[in-house]
């Protein structure tokens, strides 16, 4: 698997505010990104979004609409998480890389972070995705990693998929491997299990008594 630091694209030049909004919009022309970064001197200013450029006056220099910069980054030590929520929090593809001193370094792109994550085991090994809910209260990523491993099954990632307001949901990848010893056990600790699975013994026993129930009511 790649570093993140490889995607660093240092010849990603930015504008200053001396650049005007033409040379800006030439920019966006040349690169298909939603925001270009602006510096002075090397220092970290802030965003211009693809869309407020083209409602400015092109002969304007950007120093005239510094209100408009958006001051969104992500730090030379941060890992892929964190660069991922960045862009999506701003709704970019695009995000300038700064050192703690706010200097620019270059940016990460949107296209290639998504690509990284496409390489961790979560989406590359083969495995088995479970969806178990529980009450917030009563939730604890401690307990879930216990039911799997004490069952004989190994975790090859986690995150919260859904938080409402009195339960949250947990998506896991696990290798393949005992899979209905492990579904059962959730229940045992009070989990709902919410996706569905062939090697489910539990909801088959369900759908054999129902059919069996419907078929008793028709006689």
């Amino acid at each position: 698997m790649r570093q993140l630091h490889e995607l660093l694209h240092a010849d990603i030049e930015p504008l200053s505010l001396h650049h005007t909004v033409a040379e800006a919009l030439e920019w966006f022309n040349d690169f298909p990104y939603s925001h270009l970064p602006i510096v002075d001197e090397g220092v970290f200013l802030g965003n211009i979004a693809r869309e407020d450029a083209e409602t400015l006056n092109e002969n304007e220099p950007i120093n005239n609409h510094r209100y408009l910069l958006h001051g969104f980054f992500v730090r030379d030590h941060f890992n892929w998480l964190d660069v991922l929520e960045e862009l999506a929090k701003n709704e970019a593809n695009v995000v300038p890389v700064l050192q703690d001193d706010q200097q620019f370094v270059g940016c990460y792109l949107l296209e290639e972070v998504v690509q990284l994550l496409a390489e961790t085991p979560f989406l590359k090994e083969t495995g088995g995705i479970i969806v178990v809910e529980k009450s917030i209260k009563d939730y604890s990523m401690g307990q879930i990693t216990q039911i799997i491993e004490s069952n004989n099954g190994r975790i090859l990632g986690a995150f919260v998929s859904h938080i409402g307001t009195e339960n949250i949901q947990v998506t896991l990848k696990l290798t393949l491997g005992p899979m209905n010893d492990i579904l059962q056990a959730f229940r045992r600790y009070n989990y709902e299990v919410v996706s569905e699975h062939h090697e489910d013994s539990y909801l088959e026993n369900l759908k054999e008594r129902s059919a069996y129930l419907a078929k008793f009511l028709d006689i």
